[in-house]
C-alpha cells in the first residue's frame, strides 16, 4: 500500500461519514434547490431545533453547507455541489433496488437540475 494516500483514504472517509445520518441526508435533501433558514430546515425534515442545528453545524464545519446570517436569522446552502451529484445517485441507486414509486425516482433525478 502507498502511505502517501493514507491521508485521503482518511478524508474519504470523514467525506463519507458526513452523509451516513439519515437527519443530515433530509438536510442536504432540504437544501439542495436553494437557501433556506433553519426554521425552514426543521420544518422540512420534521427533526428538533436543537437536533438540527447541530448537525448543520457540523455540516458547515465540514464544508458541506455554507451559511449566512441576516439578522437573528441563519440561513443555510450547499456548498460543496459534488455532494449533492453523490447523493442522488446514490438515493436513485437504492431506491431502484427497493422499487421505490416513480415519481419520487423522477423527484431524484431532478434534485439537482440547477446544479448541473
Amino acid at each position: 500500500m502507498h502511505e502517501e494516500m493514507n491521508p485521503v483514504f482518511d478524508a474519504v472517509a470523514r467525506y463519507f461519514a458526513l452523509m451516513s445520518d439519515p437527519t443530515r441526508l433530509r438536510i442536504l435533501h432540504a437544501v439542495c434547490n436553494g437557501e433556506r433558514s433553519v426554521s425552514e430546515i426543521v420544518e422540512h425534515t420534521g427533526g428538533t431545533q436543537t437536533n438540527i442545528s447541530r448537525h448543520l453545524n457540523l455540516m458547515h464545519e465540514r464544508g458541506a453547507l455554507a451559511r449566512r446570517k441576516d439578522g437573528s436569522l441563519v440561513f443555510y446552502r450547499v456548498a460543496d455541489k459534488a455532494l449533492i451529484a453523490m447523493c442522488r445517485d446514490v438515493c436513485q441507486r437504492v431506491s431502484e433496488a427497493q422499487e421505490v414509486k416513480p415519481t419520487l425516482r423522477e423527484g431524484l433525478r431532478n434534485m439537482i437540475d440547477e446544479f448541473s
